[in-house]
């Protein structure tokens, strides 16, 4: 037998043994469907197709978890480091954790909410939007008189990854102005819409004054569960430096209201200090 006929059995065989590889993976595969079904084998559902690519996307596709990455800019625009991630975590002493709200101000919701920080003396985190701000510059102002932090949150919450440099810039700079105008000062945070983050927000950002932060504990308020499922993923994911993301707009916030009436004096009680972060950059 020749060199290339002994070559060609050989590569004849792998073939062969490929080939029976895949089907008993595949025998494999459906008898475990089977087995759980107890029925003849199906084949396994498959989540829903997204929308398509002309539609914006809806927020559970991004608000799961923050999307980081992209890697630094190659230019930092200020002498202070530019963040390539947003921060997740908190520092503190003891068991400091932080409360974030998104998306308003919203005068049917976001009152309540200042209420209740009020009656416990506890300090947060706004991420506003400019067009619901420029409407309700009061709260901004109650904010800002009652010790809470404002931050950006974009002019209209638009997929930022979607967007030019030019139109990121726009989306964060009115907000900027409308908080500047309305709290008494420019805001030093900044959180992209459905954490949804790429080089041009942070380096824009940074450019703007602003640290990205992100979050640790989402509570999915937007999914408007009912008080006691926001008020266990608050309770479960509570631990030293953890940011919590809640919300006071963008849809019916009465349940992340009520909840926050239960889950702050627990969480009070439980030895946690709530707070907001300080600067890394200052």
């Amino acid at each position: 037998m020749t060199k290339d006929q002994l070559l060609t059995r050989l590569l004849s065989r792998r073939r062969a043994l490929l080939a029976g590889a895949a089907a008993v993976g595949a025998a494999g595969t459906a008898g475990l469907f089977a087995a759980s079904t107890g029925d003849t084998p199906k084949r396994p559902v498959l989540p829903a197709a997204g929308p398509p690519a002309h539609r914006p996307l809806k927020p559970s596709a991004y608000r799961l978890q923050p999307l980081t990455g992209y890697g630094p800019p190659r230019t930092a625009p200020r002498r202070t480091p530019v963040r390539h991630e947003p921060l997740l975590r908190v520092s503190g002493r003891g068991r400091t954790m932080v409360l974030t709200f998104d998306d308003g101000p919203d005068p049917r919701y976001t009152p309540h909410i200042l209420d209740t920080l009020a009656e416990y003396d506890v300090r947060a985190m706004f991420f506003v939007c400019g067009e619901m701000a420029v409407d309700n510059k009061d709260l901004l102002a109650r904010m800002s008189d009652e010790g809470h932090v404002v931050g950006n949150h974009t002019w209209s919450h638009p997929l930022l990854t979607r967007l030019s440099r030019g139109r990121i810039r726009s989306e964060m700079e009115r907000t900027c102005d409308v908080i500047e105008e309305a709290y008494g000062e420019r805001p030093q945070w900044f959180r992209a819409p459905y954490g949804a983050w790429n080089r041009a927000a942070f380096q824009l950002g940074a450019e703007l004054g602003m640290d990205p932060l992100a979050w640790t504990v989402d509570t999915l308020d937007w999914t408007a569960p009912a008080a006691r499922t926001i008020v266990g993923r608050v309770e479960n994911g509570a631990a030293p430096g953890v940011v919590v993301l809640s919300h006071d707009a963008g849809g019916d916030r009465s349940q992340s209201v009520r909840a926050l009436r239960d889950y702050l004096p627990q969480l009070l009680d439980s030895g946690y200090h709530i707070t907001v972060p300080r600067r890394q950059y200052a």
